[in-house]
């Protein structure tokens, strides 16, 4: 078996590959590079998923970064349970066809990382103690790797990896957990992810020039990466899991929702919480994609109709055009709406900011109920920011209940997105690899292939 690592990294593109890349860009010239057709969602935990099942969201479950759940009528973002995962993962599949019984593999940060059949994983899993406050922190199996990395390189830099403070050092501490794991374990397969390029192009667009020193600080890393596990005889797949597009609209689907009188909510001490379950019908946006759920049959044609009318919304996938895209699961929306390519859904259900709830203003990826990237700002009405992060800083290091808020309710100032499915040319996910014969004679890959191409990779 040849021992395969796959640097999965985020947001990477043909067109940003050039001036400010020099590694990529050599590495380039003696390996072969094709485009990656998504899947519909073209968004992190669906893409990777399907990467690692050779399947669609029909098959596997899912269908998004969150979705509603119809028995708790709660709806969930970025759960990590690799339960939730409904196919057999490809490190499963590799131990069926390896007669040898010596295939091992190590997940790096890839999503739904926990309580999976992987030999060796390292995941994000911040701890939230009774006060409120919440700390960085990993998991790991086996356990006691989660205080050896922590020795090691300190705890995961949790605030750098999402929020207005996002910055390389999230991706640096990965790498270098991946470095370790490489040296401890050895695995026949190792997954790594590397996140960095995702959020500057949120923020401000995908164009070279404009993330120019986000781009060199990736190549610099992924040389670093890749020359340890080529020094270490680990071959290596290049691997991203979509384009960012530029955008330039938010579509404020709930709203609409709200001012037909679909949406309910319940007022929470003078703010307004979404209220899923007693809703009629409601979205669940995640970038340019939205799960529109619709409790109240008797309102579908209703719903329709207002979704088809919204500015913003390129098309609208029934229960037919959901299962042409392989997005007929249970938990997909009723309805899945599909924004114009430089339009982006936003999650906003409230009318009035003053009544818009506490953790809107807030980094809070769990409570919201819909992926929200003006959490990547600082609220620019805020004349002192950092005056004021630090005394909610001191608050919390004082053991006050706080709030940290200082997110914008300003949707119009992200500026990139993804989501839908069509990117072609050199605006689309990547996927790299010196064996060219493996995609000797082909144009494109579609999302599912990219399993097999890894199994054949290894030589399973």
């Amino acid at each position: 078996m040849n021992r395969t690592a796959v640097i999965n990294i985020v947001a990477l593109s043909p067109h940003l590959i050039g001036e400010h890349t020099p590694f990529l860009a050599t590495y380039l010239s003696d390996h072969a590079m094709l485009p990656v057709k998504a899947t519909l969602p073209a968004v992190t935990t669906t893409t990777q998923t399907t990467y690692l099942t050779g399947k669609l969201p029909k098959d596997h479950g899912i269908v998004g970064n969150g979705w509603y759940s119809r028995e708790d009528c709660e709806v969930k973002f970025w759960k990590q349970s690799n339960k939730l995962v409904q196919a057999p993962k490809i490190w499963e599949e590799a131990r069926e066809r390896d007669a040898s019984n010596t295939f091992t593999v190590a997940n790096t940060l890839w999503w739904y990382n926990m309580y999976s059949s992987a030999d060796y994983s390292v995941t994000l899993r911040p701890t939230y103690p009774a006060d409120g406050a919440k700390y960085p922190d990993i998991w790991t199996h086996p356990a006691e790797l989660r205080d050896t990395l922590k020795q090691k390189l300190g705890n995961f830099p949790l605030f750098n990896f999402w929020g207005p403070k996002s910055s390389i050092a999230s991706s640096q501490w990965i790498s270098k957990s991946a470095q370790f794991v490489e040296t401890e374990y050895s695995p026949t397969l190792h997954l790594v992810y590397l996140p960095h390029l995702d959020y500057s192009q949120q923020k401000v667009g995908p164009e070279p020039d404009l993330i120019a020193k986000e781009l060199t600080e990736i190549d610099d890393l992924v040389k670093e990466l890749v020359t340890f596990f080529e020094g270490r005889d680990v071959q290596c797949i290049l691997l991203s899991e979509y384009a960012i597009v530029p955008v330039s609209r938010p579509v404020y689907i709930n709203r609409a929702l709200r001012e037909a009188g679909l949406i309910q909510v319940r007022i929470e001490h003078g703010l307004e919480q979404l209220d899923a379950g007693a809703s009629r019908a409601f979205a669940v946006a995640d970038h340019q994609i939205a799960h529109v759920y619709v409790n109240d049959p008797s309102a579908k044609d209703t719903v329709y109709e207002i979704l088809s009318k919204l500015d913003g919304v390129e098309f609208i996938l029934d229960g037919s055009g959901k299962k042409e895209f392989g997005l007929n699961h249970d938990r997909a929306g009723d309805f899945v709406a599909v924004a114009e390519k430089d339009a982006w859904f936003s999650y906003y259900h409230w009318l009035d900011d003053s009544v818009a709830p506490d953790y809107a203003r807030c980094v809070d990826i769990h409570r919201k109920p819909g992926y929200d990237p003006v959490e990547l700002f600082i609220d620019p009405e805020i004349r002192f920011p950092v005056l004021k992060a630090g005394y909610r800083l001191g608050q919390k290091l004082l053991g006050f209940r706080y709030l940290m808020d200082l997110i914008p309710l300003d949707a119009t100032l992200v500026k990139g997105s993804h989501g839908r499915n069509e990117y072609e040319g050199d605006r689309s996910a990547l996927f790299m690899t010196k064996r060219e014969e493996l995609v000797k004679g082909r144009e494109q890959i579609q999302a599912t292939d990219v399993f097999e191409l890894i199994l054949q990779h290894i030589g399973l």
